[in-house]
């Protein structure tokens, strides 16, 4: 289950930079196959291919490891932020108000 997880966060990477499995592979001395298989969730890098293949991504191992790991609640914001910011100001305002009042009632209930 991680690995597909892993897998998925890769291919994402990837198509973010607008580039094929054969470009990766080609950029990273890596084979497509490995690169689909790891894509696919059948395999998980070792890490040095790891390393190869982040870089390769031009990413960070957090973007690829945020769904595993249970404090990657940065990277997860920051995705947020980009996505609200391509928003219009009116709904950048409403959803920037919801999660205002979610935080104050997550607070609250500490309490």
């Amino acid at each position: 289950m991680i690995d597909k997880r892993i897998g998925k966060r890769v291919k994402q990477a990837r198509e973010r930079l607008g580039i094929t499995q054969e470009d990766l592979a080609e950029k990273t001395g890596l084979t497509t196959n490995y690169i689909s298989t790891v894509e696919r969730g059948m395999s998980f890098p070792r890490c040095e291919k790891l390393i190869i293949l982040l870089n390769g991504l031009e990413t960070s191992a957090d973007s690829i490891f945020c769904d595993v790991l249970e404090h990657s609640g940065e990277v997860k914001a920051s995705e947020l932020s980009k996505k609200i910011a391509d928003l219009p100001p009116e709904a950048q305002k409403r959803i920037l108000q919801m999660v205002e009042l979610m935080i104050q009632q997550e607070k609250d209930n500490m309490k």
